[in-house]
């Protein structure tokens, strides 16, 4: 046996050791560089055959093509096991102790929401629902709103790009969820006895207690001989079921146009009575205008109604003691994380 073949069995079995320890890819690469690149040892044995006798050119030959030809291989067979062990990423060290998942919470507007459904399906009130763009007739003309009311102004409304309708005239964001009462008596004769929960539109300049986007929870109830008592016993009973027993509630004249007559509601907690303020003004009501009975097809004389409607952001601010209704929109995990 030559020397050259010599050299070449011991580079053999010396790179073969060394692929099969070799624990990552880059030291993989320049361990093929080492022995089989264009520099390496192997390749450069291959170069010295010119200088071997002219009989052991063949034997020689062959063996060095054997020896490449079987470390190309290795070196292919341990770069696919370590792409794939690369690939499958760390083990698993199940002995570890697991990731404890956070678990999520209702936003406090939605608890609010629901908090109020709650209450209200319980005194037999169904939910209802409308569309978030509508017609001026739906949002005022059919709540005996007149043309020149300030609440029409573009000031006020945000009205949208859209074709008028030829009846129900331009159409806008509605600013508050009473198209959905005009929407319910359209459709059904009383009794009628809904809510309409929903986000509303105005036109204002985000502080801490204005936005240009907020929700609101309307009531409607429509059958013969609605009182007034009737209003104010279902008002204070949702207000005492949702906020605390202990709550007062009082009613101010005010005026509303689809209403007459109409109240400003006013609460007074316990909380807040501890923190030195008594009251609060938190909704306006009152009992449906025989205008806006005559615009859904109701006969004025045969039924009457109570109507009543409330900021749900409002509310909340004050059963949870928020101070800037900005956070509700804010999607801060530090304060969501709070509820």
């Amino acid at each position: 046996m030559t020397p050259l073949e010599t050299q070449l069995e011991s580079f053999r079995a010396e790179a073969l050791a060394a692929i099969a320890g070799c624990a990552d890819l880059p030291a993989l690469v320049q361990l093929k560089a080492k022995y089989i690149g264009t520099s390496g040892v192997v390749t450069g044995a291959l170069k010295m055959l010119g200088s071997l006798p002219k009989e052991d050119k063949p034997r020689v030959g062959k063996l060095a093509n054997e020896v490449k030809s079987a470390l190309a291989a290795a070196f292919a067979a341990r770069q696919e096991e370590l792409e794939a062990k690369t690939a499958a990423g760390p083990a698993l060290d199940t002995t570890l102790p697991g990731r404890r998942h956070r678990l999520g919470r209702l936003h406090p507007l939605t608890q609010i929401f629901e908090d109020t459904v709650r209450i209200f399906r319980r005194m037999g009130f169904a939910v209802e629902d409308g569309p978030e763009i509508e017609d001026e007739w739906h949002c005022f003309d059919a709540l005996n709103t007149p043309a020149d009311h300030p609440a029409r102004d573009i000031q006020d409304t945000l009205y949208v790009d859209l074709p008028p309708h030829a009846q129900h005239g331009r159409y806008l964001l509605r600013t508050h969820t009473s198209p959905v009462q005009i929407r319910t008596m359209l459709r059904r004769q009383p009794p009628i006895r809904i809510i309409a929960p929903g986000r509303v539109f105005r036109r204002d300049n985000p502080d801490a207690t204005h936005s240009p986007t907020f929700h609101q929870v309307e009531g409607l109830f429509v059958d013969k001989n609605v009182s007034v008592a009737d209003l104010k016993g279902t008002v204070e009973f949702f207000f005492r079921q949702l906020l605390d027993p202990a709550t007062k509630v009082r009613f101010r004249p005010h005026f509303f146009p689809y209403t007459e007559p109409s109240f400003e509601i006013d609460l007074s907690t316990p909380h807040f009575r501890a923190r030195g303020k008594e009251w609060i003004e938190i909704a306006g009501c009152g009992m449906v205008d025989p205008n806006v009975f005559r615009a859904v097809g109701y006969p004025a004389d045969v039924y009457t109604g109570w109507a009543f409607g409330f900021g749900t952001e409002r509310l909340a601010m004050i059963q949870y003691g928020i101070t800037d209704i900005r956070l509700f929109t804010e999607n801060d995990v530090r304060f969501l994380s709070q509820f």
